[in-house]
């Protein structure tokens, strides 16, 4: 890539030929994008929850580098996206609680984006830039993001500016950033302790407080943490009294940020229909990918070709991108919870424990599947693979509007204990979590793990994961039988009112319909390389 340094300045001499480049490549697109209306019924949506004389800011996610000159591919804020539709970076995004008046006219909203630049353009792709927001995006009032800065826009009238956390590395957004914190003059806080305060905030209960403590217990001792007054005062004495007055105090300096996370929580949590469907073929694709690697994998094969399969079905079918790295982890790897290095040559004749889900016009699927790599279970791998589908299967029955989200953990961590002792692996239920590390279920949707609200009832259309899951490593306490047996089943589900609909029905789950799936043929049986040099 160090020719794009020694290539920019002829390319800066083409601008005339770059603008007709720019007009004349393809627009042949997928036509299931989320639409405009969609994008302004969302920011209507947001409007009718926001206080009165409020203005809410969402930002673009800034540019990371991925080598020298080369950025990663990059990925919109989900939040901007979910409002907007618009997907590049160097933008902000203001939406006013009431309609304001200016000298051009009235507006309740205003867009500052990316600018056109046809020699940059060439490289990197093609920008909407100002019109394009207009006409593609149905936005009225958009400017260049450099005229944010020298705006008329005066955010310290509103009595309320909701926004999202600011973050440290601010690359290319650095300007958008400062000039929002001067123009709204809000409180300056390390993201680190923002991020663990608002944990603390949200989750922390008088009876799990000590859990907490213990888990952030080497951060306090960061400079950071000490040099911040809220989390001194709470962390001298963390009992229910402090904690009260930690949320009040929070809620008074940074009352806008959890009033933002509140309000993306309930809006993003519940699905529209536009949304299902896009979660749908996300989950179609990616199930259909887990369907097609049960009968391409082989002992030979390694943890990385088994990746790549699933990558080349997604694309086959219009996935732009994974939902998140892929964990393609055999036998003892599979015990490992985001495994991601997939770099084992050969799986052998071992359990390989597969999360990989396809990203679809931005929303994510989250399936995972455990399958022997020479097409049969052991009995004791049948064992413990049976008692992950039975919670999978009773957790489904409480996946319905108005059920305790937290009901479907304990069901979970019911049945995978009364299982566990059954089998002698523990003695007790409350050593579950030995086996049984992480939770059942998460929010899905522009994220892998959507916004969403865990603490209340389930709703219809909520769109969420159902993943019980045993691990048990070598040197468990244990009879030596059962090490190295990873296993977990994921599914991701619709909650209707009197019942679920589960999406991934295309990659079996039965350890019987596994089992016939692997003996199945592929169509990259035939798949011949030659051998490198």
């Amino acid at each position: 890539m160090k020719i794009y340094k020694t290539l920019l300045v002829a390319a800066l001499a083409c601008a005339a030929s770059l603008q007709s480049f720019s007009q004349t490549v393809s627009e042949s697109l997928p036509t299931d994008y989320l639409t405009k209306e969609f994008h302004a019924g969302r920011r209507d949506a947001l409007r009718k929850m926001m206080p009165d004389n409020s203005v809410a800011i969402i930002f673009a996610y800034p540019e990371r580098v991925f080598s020298e000159d080369v950025n990663y591919a990059y990925h919109a804020n989900p939040d901007l996206y979910y409002f907007s539709g618009y997907k590049e970076t160097s933008a902000v995004l203001l939406i006013f609680k009431d309609m304001q008046h200016g000298q051009d006219g009235d507006y309740n909203e205003l867009f500052f984006v990316q600018n056109r630049d046809p020699q940059r353009e060439q490289w990197t792709g093609k920008r909407l830039g100002v019109e394009g927001v207009k006409t593609k995006l149905g936005f009225g009032k958009v400017y260049n993001s450099e005229e944010f800065a020298n705006s008329s826009v005066d955010l310290k009238k509103f009595s309320t500016v909701l926004y999202d956390g600011i973050p440290e590395d601010e690359g290319n957004m650095k300007g958008l950033y400062n000039a929002f914190k001067e123009k709204a003059a809000v409180p300056e806080i390390n993201s680190e302790v923002l991020s663990t305060l608002t944990t603390i905030i949200q989750y922390g209960t008088p009876k799990n407080l000590p859990r907490i403590m213990d888990y952030f217990k080497a951060k306090f001792e960061l400079p950071e943490y000490k040099n911040n007054q809220l989390m001194q005062g709470f962390i001298s004495k963390p009992d229910s009294a402090s904690l009260a007055d930690l949320k009040v105090k929070f809620n008074t300096q940074f009352g806008g940020l959890v009033m933002y996370s509140d309000d993306m929580k309930q809006l993003r949590g519940v699905k529209q229909p536009e949304e299902v469907e896009l979660v749908k073929k996300a989950v179609e694709i990616s199930s259909i990918a887990h369907a097609e690697v049960m009968r391409a994998i082989k002992p030979n094969m390694s943890e990385r070709e088994l990746q790549g399969i699933f990558e080349y079905v997604h694309k086959k079918y219009g996935a732009e991108d994974e939902g998140y790295p892929p964990i393609v982890g055999a036998g003892a790897n599979g015990c490992i919870l985001h495994y991601e290095e997939n770099n084992v040559t050969e799986v052998k004749n071992q359990l390989v424990l597969m999360d990989v889900g396809a990203e679809y016009h931005g929303y994510s699927a989250d399936v995972t599947r455990t399958v022997p790599a020479n097409g049969k279970f052991t009995e004791e791998q049948k064992a413990i693979y049976q008692l992950v589908y039975d919670a999978q299967e009773e957790v489904f029955k409480l996946c319905k509007d108005g059920v305790p989200y937290n009901q479907l953990e304990q069901k979970t961590q019911e049945v995978l204990a009364n299982g566990l002792i059954k089998l002698g692996i523990i003695s007790k239920a409350d050593e579950v979590r030995t086996y049984y590390p992480h939770g059942v279920s998460h929010h899905m949707g522009l994220d892998v793990h959507d916004k969403g609200e865990y603490g209340g009832n389930l709703k219809e259309n909520m769109i969420i994961t159902v993943e019980p899951g045993i691990y048990i490593p070598a040197g468990s306490k244990c009879d030596k039988k059962w090490w190295d047996i990873g296993v977990r089943i994921e599914d991701d589900v619709v909650i209707g009112k009197d019942k679920c609909t589960l999406l991934s029905i295309d990659a079996p789950r039965k350890w019987q319909d596994v089992e016939k799936m692997v003996a199945d043929k592929s169509i990259f049986d035939l798949a011949k390389f030659p051998p490198l040099k």
